[in-house]
């Protein structure tokens, strides 16, 4: 099982990027599908989680209060793909930022990507 992160780059304040998530091995769409990031020198943090599309769960997401209406997710089920949209970029969004995938958003993740590096500078 992979989980895989892409997108990353460097891009100017007030840019956007978008990170992809997908993975060979698992079906995201069953999955809860955390993005977490880090940046040197501090702590890992929940950017947001998007709860399964099956069973009881609604696929809905869930965002830190710090990327709520700049941050959006996506998801391209036919490609097995989540999209995290970042818009309105600020230098305090750079970051290693990691998808990660388990039962459900209010548990730890059990699959872990690799991490994709996101810097805003000017």
């Amino acid at each position: 099982v992979q989980v895989v992160e892409s997108g990353g780059g460097l891009v100017q304040p007030g840019g956007s990027l978008r990170l992809s998530c997908t993975s060979s091995g698992l079906t995201l769409d069953y999955y809860a599908i955390h993005w977490f990031r880090q940046a040197p020198g501090k702590e890992r943090e929940e950017v947001s989680c998007t709860r399964s599309t099956g069973g009881s769960s609604d696929g809905s997401t869930i965002y830190t209060d710090s990327v709520k209406g700049r941050f959006t997710i996506a998801r391209d089920s036919a490609k097995n793909i989540i999209y995290l949209q970042m818009n309105g970029l600020k230098p305090e969004d750079t970051a290693v930022y990691y998808c990660a995938a388990g039962s459900w958003c209010e548990n730890d993740a059990d699959y872990w990507g690799q991490g994709t590096q996101v810097t805003v500078s000017s």
